[in-house]
């Protein structure tokens, strides 16, 4: 290999998280000369480990659009149990939330009232996955090198110049200068841009306002074990509620439980920022705090240990951020690294991997074309843009009716509906367009509606049971043109059985 192969690229991916490494992947596929920066080294704990029917959807599509076989193994819990059981992943039927009040045992009745189960495929092996990202992230690396990439850990991007090209000085062991046509920001966070190009992030366009207090631990409880020894009916679950993403619906925020096939769980608290004053309070005490307010939750979690990565409780500053913009001349940041709302409905991955096929596809068609390449981007920017705030909206409205579970319930049925349609799309063979169907026009009018009466509902001093009733039905009505899987259907008492699409 010469000198000039050695530091002397057409691309520079900056971050090996999932993300990174499958775009160098896909431009590697493509026959681009990549090389994959790392500042850390593998294997790490992360967060944002819960996939969705979407996310599988896409991996399945860039495994087969990009020669990458190997890769739709994971889009099922089935084959990935089949092909690579020594990568840590756990089941995800769906969603499920229970609701909790202050200083109450969690209880419930015939109808669910306080809770909410969604499913999202029909069985175990079909399942969508809980990614423990510390094993999936590193195997990604460990195809990174077999495909002959340019690897580099432990160093640091500290300055980039662009003439022509970009000129990246780096830091770590053996650092030297790598020079690159192009550069894509894989990082998830806005700091890389933010000390190379200047470009800032801010929080100030949300509506959404929370943070997170969480960890990983070892030999949790299982939560129908608790509802069944406590008497709550449990024979007409859709699955059982610990193979998913478990939601525990509190006043101040919900508590994520994401389940491994090992011993571990990842478990956290996100909280409502209006609504909690825990400026400055340490994150061991938030998380005790909490428990000593819902008694379900004291009980199941009150004698878990620490798992040892990362060995202790962690605190998030506010989790929403949105860069100034993500794309520029010669550079392209991945959706996580331009922004990020909540982890509220899992989002995260399949943004992520809609946002590696849109830039794959740009520089495939619009390489050594400047400016078509730079006006494809700039529609990805705002593509992005408009993806962030559809999320925020939708999760907004749900931190606002998180003590009022009715409307809770009405309110999050406007993403499950969104999502059914975007999936409609995709099986279809449609243009993606927007994630989660942002560019929908229809849609974006209808939930911006809905938003209006939500907050009109909110506003008022005494919120009826008939406030309610009525906010629901008008929900129902406003998703029926999408409404395959009988959302709000009074007969199935918050119990859908299979609200994905055939997949």
């Amino acid at each position: 290999m010469t000198e000039r192969n050695i530091h002397d690229f057409d691309i520079l991916v900056a971050g090996a998280g999932f993300g990174g490494s499958l775009m160098a992947l896909v431009l590697n596929s493509q026959g681009f000369r990549v090389c994959l920066v790392e500042k850390g080294q593998h294997p790490r704990f992360a967060i944002g480990e819960s996939s969705t029917p979407i996310a599988d959807m896409i991996l399945r599509q860039i495994s087969q659009q990009y020669n990458l076989p190997w890769l739709k193994d994971f889009s099922r819990y089935g084959s990935w149990q089949q092909s690579h059981p020594e990568i840590v992943c756990g089941i995800k039927r769906g969603f499920s939330y229970f609701k909790h009040y202050p200083g109450k045992e969690f209880t419930s009745d015939i109808n669910h009232t306080n809770e909410l189960l969604v499913a999202a495929s029909t069985d175990n092996m079909q399942s969508d996955t809980n990614w423990l990202r510390a094993d999936f992230d590193a195997f990604l690396v460990t195809k990174v090198k077999e495909a002959g990439i340019v690897y580099a850990d432990l160093r640091e991007i500290i300055s980039a110049e662009r003439d022509t090209r970009w000129k990246f000085q780096t830091n770590g062991d053996n650092s030297s200068d790598i020079t690159a046509s192009f550069f894509i920001d894989a990082t998830g966070s806005g700091a890389l841009l933010d000390r190379l190009l200047g470009i800032k992030s801010s929080s100030n366009d949300f509506l959404t306002d929370s943070f997170a207090v969480f960890s990983h631990f070892n030999n949790v409880p299982r939560w129908t074990d608790m509802l069944q020894e406590a008497g709550i009916p449990i024979s007409d679950f859709p699955y059982d509620p610990d193979n998913s993403a478990l939601h525990q619906i509190l006043d101040e925020g919900w508590l994520w439980m994401l389940r491994f096939n090992d011993e571990r769980t990842s478990i956290g608290f996100a909280l409502n920022r209006q609504k909690n004053n825990f400026e400055g309070v340490p994150a061991k005490q938030i998380w005790d705090n909490l428990l000593e307010k819902y008694p379900s939750i004291h009980d199941l979690l009150n004698n878990i240990s620490l798992s040892s990565q990362p060995g202790t409780i962690l605190k998030s500053g506010r989790l929403q951020r949105k860069s100034e913009c993500c794309v520029g001349p010669g550079w392209a940041a991945l959706p996580h690294t331009a922004g990020f709302v909540d982890p509220l409905f899992s989002s995260g991955i399949a943004h992520s991997l809609s946002g590696i096929q849109k830039v794959a596809g740009v520089i495939e068609q619009y390489w050594g074309d400047d400016d078509q390449l730079h006006q494809a981007l700039a529609k990805y920017q705002d593509g992005v843009f408009e993806e962030l705030k559809l999320i925020d909206q939708l999760v907004a409205g749900c931190y606002q009716t998180m003590d009022r579970f009715g409307l809770f319930n009405a309110w999050s049925m406007l993403y499950f509906a969104a999502t059914i349609a975007y999936e409609q799309r995709l099986l279809k063979q449609m243009q993606p367009g927007y994630f989660l169907g942002a560019d929908d026009l229809d849609m974006r009018e209808m939930i911006n509606l809905c938003y209006q009466d939500l907050t009109g509902i909110i506003r008022k001093q005494h919120v009826t049971a008939n406030d309610i009733s009525q906010f629901t039905e008008l929900i129902r009505q406003r998703i029926a043109p999408v409404n395959i899987a009988g959302l709000l259907n009074p007969a199935l008492k918050n119990m859908y059985h299979h609200t994905a699409v055939n997949l």
